[in-house]
């Protein structure tokens, strides 16, 4: 049986392409009779456009890839960026409410008019942390282990203090506690920083110093004594006065 091969017209064509030459070889249209051979030669260059269809395959095949071992999260991205709010609120301070406080315990007679239920009602920490701190700076001296020491005695002092709340059946929680004890050393501060100026008359100084502790005590007792210990209102003014003049001491050295 006779095998017809046909003939190919070849063409051979030159070109360039990013610097690299290469010859393509074409055939013309003519159909090949019944029972020959065919031969396909090709080559394959990639372009730009195919060069970023598979890195996008590759993506999408880590993004698989990370989605099915539970690593999904490290894809997503944040679209809340422009909705950051500023960090006093992030951080939960509000500076209106601080001085509203600060003004309850300064005034602290009813017939001013203020409102002050809301330090026991609505308690927050930051405001009660900075009097600490602004006492502790006061009472500093030189030694910075007096911070560290007025805050411990803040909180464990206001923590003894609500147990015996408890158990004498009033309502009050630790957080409430807390804050009023630490608004309530703003008289304190007051005090500490009148006290240089008379510091040459000691009537005066004491004077001073027994009218801050009555007035922190005042503070924080008419906040924290309510209806269900009011019979037994001494059995916890006696300890906050107790823990004021601690802590004043701390500051006189005395």
């Amino acid at each position: 049986m006779a095998t017809h091969v046909p003939q190919l017209d070849a063409h051979t064509e030159t070109a360039s392409a990013a610097g690299l030459e290469f010859v393509s070889v074409s055939t013309d249209d003519t159909p090949a009779p019944e029972g020959s051979i065919e031969v396909d030669v090709g080559g394959d260059l990639s372009s730009p456009g195919q060069d970023s269809g598979v890195r996008n395959r590759s993506r999408e095949a880590a993004s698989q890839f990370l989605s099915n071992k539970g690593f999904g999260w490290m894809l997503e991205v944040d679209d809340q960026d422009d909705d950051e709010k500023p960090i006093l609120e992030e951080l939960d301070i509000d500076m209106t409410d601080i001085y509203y406080k600060l003004r309850c315990v300064l005034l602290p007679l009813p017939f001013l008019g203020f409102n002050r239920s809301i330090i026991r009602d609505a308690p927050d920490f930051w405001g009660p942390l900075l009097v600490v701190l602004l006492y502790a700076v006061v009472s500093l001296y030189g030694q910075l282990r007096v911070i560290s020491w007025i805050l411990t005695i803040w909180v464990v002092g206001t923590y003894i203090l609500f147990l015996l709340a408890r158990v004498l059946g009033g309502s009050v929680s630790f957080s409430q506690m807390l804050g009023v004890i630490g608004y309530s050393l703003l008289p304190l501060i007051i005090a500490a920083t009148i006290l240089p100026f008379i510091h040459a008359l000691p009537l005066f100084s004491m004077f001073f110093k027994v009218l801050a502790v009555v007035w922190a005590t005042y503070s924080a007792g008419s906040l924290l004594i309510q209806e269900e210990l009011q019979q037994k209102s001494s059995l916890l003014l006696y300890p906050i006065f107790l823990l004021f003049v601690y802590f004043f001491s701390l500051h006189s050295g005395a």
